[in-house]
């Protein structure tokens, strides 16, 4: 299967990025506190790491 999101970091690899379970993400996702770039029909979330770190620095400034 291709990789139809190229760029793209999935919820995992944030995830490990991130230091932190793919369900602590997932919770941090419901709470509103950070946002993936893209909701795949699938319901799965894709992420770009600059947005990642954006959203990271907004929440700190």
């Amino acid at each position: 299967m291709a990789d139809e999101t190229p760029g793209c970091l999935t919820t995992g690899q944030v995830a490990k990025r991130l230091g932190i379970s793919p369900r602590t993400l997932a919770r941090y996702v419901r709470e509103g506190l950070l946002k993936p770039s893209l909701t795949l029909p699938t319901g799965h979330h894709r992420w770009l790491w600059d947005d990642v770190l954006n959203q990271l620095k907004q929440q700190r400034d």
